[in-house]
C-alpha cells in the first residue's frame, strides 16, 4: 500500500492491526446478524414459502433448501411482515383456513394481490424451523390499538379468552414466545407520513396496550429515523423514555446514485464502486451522531439502537418487475456487508440488532431462487464467515499504517513521534472519494479456558493487495492452528444459477506462533481468522 506524504514522496507503508485481548469492550449481540423478510416480490412466496403441495421439497410449506442454508448462518432473528407492507397488514387476514383468507392489494409493492397464505402461524413456524427469534412489526399506520393488542394476545397469551381460543381453533394450543415487537415502520414515510411528535404520541398509546402475558416479556421498538434525519431522533427521544421503549430503529440504504437512478448491481465503474463503499462506511458517522442525540435524553443508555433495515439498493435486474426489487449480488456487496458488520461490532455497546434487507430474492439478499434452483450470494458467505462474532466479546483493535523507516525504528527500539511517520491506517483516494483501505473488528470467546480470537478484515481496494501485520501485546502469543477463510474475486463477479460457486469463500489452516503474524489480503477481499491466543 502506498502513501504520498506532504513532500509528494511515495512511501511504502506497513499496515499493522493492533489487538489487545485484555481490553474487552462490549458484548456482540447475536441479533446484529439478523435478517429481514417482507411481503415484497419473491421474498416470501417462491423464496421462503412454496406451500405444502409444491413439488419443491418443503417442510410445512417452507423450502427445505432455503431453511437449511439459513440455519447454517446461525440466523438469530427474523423481522416480518415488513417494511412498508407492515403498516397495511391486518393480522386476522392471515389466520384460519387458507381458502378463507382475505385477498388484498399490496399497494406498496406492485399492486399485486396478496392472498395471505403466509400469515402468523406460518411465520412463527418458519422461525421454529430456523431456530431464531421472531421480530414482529405491528401495524400502526392503518391499524388500530385494539388490533395490535389482540395480535399480541393471540400470539403470547394462555388461558380461556376468546382470542386465545381462536388461536387454539387454528391449530396452536400453546402460546408462542415473542420478544421483539416493532410498533410501526417508517412512519415518517410509507407508514403514515407522520411528524415525529405525532408518531411519538401514537407510539406511546400503542405500546401501552401491547401487554406482557405470563412469562413473555416484550422488547418494544419505536420507529426511529431514516439515515441522517437527526431531528426525528431528537424529537422522538425527547418524548419517550425507557418505560415506553427498549430500542429505536434506524434505516439506512447504500445507494450509489440517487433514488431515481440508483445504478446497476453488476455493471458499474471503478468510481461507482468506491462511491458505494464510501457511502456504506458513512453509516458509522450516522450511527455516532444519532447515538450522541440519544445520549442527551438517555444518559444511562437504557434505550438501544437497532439498524433494522440496511444494505445496498440498486436498479432492479433488467427484465424483472421494478416493484419486486430483485437485484444481483456481487463482490462489491460482500465488501459492503463485511465493512458494515465490522462497524456494527465496533458499536455493539449500543447496537442491539441489525437486519439486512432482505433475506431472499430482494435487495441485498443472502439467497436467490429460481424454481427449484437456489444460489448463495457473496453476501451469504460474509455472514457465514462472520457468524463466530455472535455472542462474543468485542476487544480493542485499531489499524496503524507505518512507513518503512518507522518500522525499522520500532524494531531497533528507537521509535518516536518524530521518526515514526504514522498515519491512522492506509487510505484509498480515487478522484473525489477517499476511504479506508482496511475495515476490521476483533472479538474473543472463552473455550476450554483459552481465548479464541475471531478477526474479520476487508480490503476495500479494487487493485492493490494488502499485507497486514496482526500484532498482540508481548505477553500474548498466537498458538496452534489458525483457521483462515478468504473470500475474494473481481468486484463485479457474482454467482449465477448456471455457475452458483463462482464467488465462494475457501478455508485454509496454518500453524501460528508468536505475537506477530502477517496475513495477505488480495484486492477486494474479505477474510476471517480464528485462532487461540495464550
Amino acid at each position: 500500500m502506498l502513501y504520498t506524504d506532504e513532500r509528494k514522496e511515495t512511501i511504502l507503508l506497513k499496515t499493522i492491526l493492533h489487538i489487545n485481548p485484555d481490553k474487552t469492550l462490549s458484548h456482540i449481540a447475536p441479533e446484529i446478524y439478523g435478517q429481514f423478510s417482507e411481503h415484497l416480490g419473491r421474498c416470501i412466496y417462491d423464496g421462503i414459502y412454496v406451500g405444502e403441495d409444491s413439488d419443491i421439497p418443503n417442510v410445512k410449506g417452507m423450502r427445505k433448501d432455503v431453511v437449511e442454508a439459513l440455519r447454517a448462518l446461525h440466523l438469530p432473528v427474523l423481522r416480518w411482515p415488513g417494511g412498508c407492507f407492515a403498516d397495511e397488514y391486518h393480522w386476522r387476514d392471515g389466520i384460519g383456513p387458507k381458502e378463507n383468507r382475505r385477498r388484498m392489494v399490496n399497494t406498496n409493492w406492485g399492486g399485486i394481490v396478496e392472498d395471505n397464505r403466509f400469515g402468523t402461524h406460518e411465520f412463527l413456524e418458519l422461525c421454529d424451523q430456523l431456530d431464531c427469534e421472531p421480530y414482529i412489526a405491528i401495524n400502526l399506520g392503518s391499524g388500530t390499538v385494539q388490533e395490535a393488542a389482540e395480535w399480541i394476545e393471540y400470539m403470547t397469551a394462555d388461558g380461556d379468552s376468546t382470542i386465545t381460543n381462536l388461536r387454539k381453533e387454528n391449530g396452536r394450543t400453546k402460546p408462542w414466545h415473542l420478544k421483539y415487537v416493532g410498533i410501526g415502520n417508517e412512519n415518517w414515510g410509507c407508514g403514515g407520513s407522520m411528524s415525529p411528535d405525532f408518531y411519538a404520541n401514537e407510539y406511546k398509546r400503542y405500546q401501552c396496550f401491547c401487554k406482557n402475558y405470563g412469562n413473555n416479556k416484550l422488547y418494544k421498538v419505536a420507529c426511529g429515523p431514516s439515515g441522517e434525519d437527526y431531528n426525528w431522533t431528537k424529537e422522538l427521544m425527547s418524548r419517550i423514555d425507557h418505560e415506553h421503549a427498549n430500542g429505536i430503529s434506524l434505516h439506512y440504504y447504500t445507494v450509489p446514485g440517487d433514488w431515481e437512478h440508483k445504478g446497476s448491481a453488476t455493471d458499474f465503474s471503478d468510481e461507482e464502486y468506491y462511491i458505494t463503499i464510501s457511502k456504506a462506511l458513512h453509516i458509522e458517522d450516522i450511527i455516532e451522531k444519532h447515538l450522541a442525540i440519544m445520549d442527551e435524553y438517555d444518559p444511562n443508555h437504557d434505550i438501544d439502537l437497532l439498524v433494522d433495515e440496511w444494505g445496498t439498493w440498486y436498479n432492479v435486474e433488467p427484465g424483472t418487475n421494478p416493484a419486486f426489487l430483485y437485484q444481483q449480488n456481487t463482490m462489491r456487496d460482500a465488501i459492503v456487508a463485511a465493512a458494515s458488520l465490522n462497524i456494527f461490532n465496533k458499536h455493539s455497546d449500543r447496537i442491539a440488532m441489525a437486519n439486512i434487507a432482505q433475506v431472499v430474492n430482494v435487495l441485498q439478499a443472502m439467497i436467490l431462487t429460481e424454481d427449484t434452483k437456489i444460489l448463495k450470494t457473496p453476501t451469504y458467505d460474509v455472514f457465514q464467515m462472520y457468524k463466530e462474532h455472535q455472542d462474543a466479546t468485542l476487544v480493542e483493535s485499531y489499524v496503524e499504517a507505518v512507513s518503512g523507516s518507522a518500522s525499522a525504528a520500532r524494531a531497533s527500539g528507537t521509535d518516536s513521534a518524530d521518526t515514526a511517520n504514522k498515519i491512522h491506517g492506509p487510505v484509498i483516494s480515487y478522484n473525489d472519494t477517499s476511504l479506508p483501505a482496511l475495515s476490521e473488528s476483533v472479538s474473543v470467546t472463552e473455550q476450554n479456558g483459552q481465548k479464541l480470537l475471531t478477526i474479520t478484515l476487508a480490503n476495500t481496494s479494487l487493485t492493490d493487495s494488502l499485507s497486514v501485520e496482526l500484532e498482540l501485546p508481548m505477553k500474548y502469543s498466537f498458538c496452534g492452528e489458525a483457521s483462515i477463510a478468504m473470500l475474494h474475486a473481481g468486484a463485479r463477479a457474482y454467482n449465477t444459477f448456471d455457475d452458483p460457486d463462482r464467488v465462494r469463500a475457501f478455508e485454509t489452516e496454518e500453524d501460528w506462533n508468536g505475537n506477530l503474524q502477517i496475513v495477505s489480503l488480495p484486492a477486494c477481499s474479505v477474510c476471517r481468522i480464528c485462532c487461540y491466543v495464550s
